[in-house]
């Protein structure tokens, strides 16, 4: 059982923050811990205004998000590791291998697949990377 949940992006203040409000509000109960943090986050920085917008159309609130360091104090303590690419996977793996086994892409199931980086892109490529993280979360909620 996986009770204790990260999201790993990049800046930790477009992707991840999606995905870390979507699967806390799926899950509900069901775990302890969703929390999110990036490889290079912009720490203390707030959701980006478009992710915030884009979420809060379908019913999320990102408002107290602030970003944070993926360290590995925090990763430790995670029972499932989710990366929003290939590019989060290696840099895990890479500094900190003691995690093997728990690193994982949010699109798994649908080819192994990254959800882009919308930031700093029109808010088209934020609406794709929210349907792309919202498909790959209703994955994980028949796993988990």
């Amino acid at each position: 059982m996986f009770n204790h949940l990260i999201v790993i992006c990049t800046g930790n203040i477009c992707r991840s923050p999606i995905a870390e409000a979507l699967l806390r509000a799926r899950l509900g109960s069901r775990v302890q811990r969703v929390l999110s943090a990036g490889t290079g986050a912009l720490v203390g920085y707030p959701a980006d205004p478009t992710a915030v917008d884009v979420a809060a159309e379908h019913g999320l609130d990102l408002s107290a998000h602030r970003a944070q360091q993926a360290t590995l104090p925090l990763l430790a303590s995670m029972d499932l590791v989710l990366t929003l690419d290939q590019t989060h996977s290696d840099w895990l793996n890479r500094q900190y291998p003691q995690l093997r086994g728990r690193v994982h892409k949010l699109l798994k199931w649908r080819e192994n697949a990254d959800v882009a980086d919308p930031y700093q892109r029109p808010r088209q490529a934020f609406v794709k990377a929210f349907d792309d993280i919202e498909a790959g979360v209703e994955d994980w909620l028949r796993k988990l």
